[in-house]
């Protein structure tokens, strides 16, 4: 059985009452997690994205606490934490929230994760994350690509300084 087209499918939603349009997304929010959490954010969140960010790094932070310090269970828990996070960013498709969420989880893993390391899946989560933030920075608004930018490079050099396998003329 072969979807239809968004197109179609917002047509056909147009015709539909409200009555019934209420009773197709509650049907939607039973049957995924993921439909659910999204309807949530879009109905009670959506107001003020930042905030709900900081419930999310609330929500993440016991997980960081608790991180193993060895290197593959800590691994492993640094990629779940990554996956929860990605998902709620995906919830508000906003680059300073995007942002906002990987200078956290990148600050949160000098913190918490085992730098001494030579693991490298360890090394490459840390290492993609600040590539992404890179490649992020430039389509902000000036005002906050002058913010962040002042807080990336700090987080570079504090990487640096901990890790010595972090580079941080290759991010700038």
């Amino acid at each position: 059985m072969k979807p239809e087209k968004l197109s179609d499918i917002k047509k056909e939603l147009t015709g539909r009452t409200v009555q019934e349009l209420t009773e197709l997304c509650l049907r939607i929010a039973k049957y995924k997690k993921e439909n659910k959490e999204l309807l949530n954010y879009l109905l009670f969140d959506s107001e003020d994205p930042l905030s709900f960010a900081e419930k999310v790094k609330i929500l993440l932070n016991e997980d960081f606490r608790t991180l193993q310090k060895n290197y593959y269970y800590s691994t492993k828990s640094l990629r779940k934490i990554l996956r929860l996070m990605n998902r709620y960013v995906k919830y508000t498709a906003n680059k300073q929230v995007e942002i906002e969420m990987s200078l956290w989880f990148c600050n949160n893993f000098l913190i918490y994760a085992d730098l001494g390391t030579s693991h490298k899946p360890l090394q490459g989560l840390l290492i993609r994350q600040l590539e992404k933030i890179s490649k992020i920075l430039p389509k902000l608004h000036e005002d906050l690509q002058f913010d962040y930018q002042a807080e990336f490079e700090a987080l570079l050099h504090k990487a640096e300084n901990q890790a010595r396998w972090v580079g941080k003329s290759i991010y700038l």
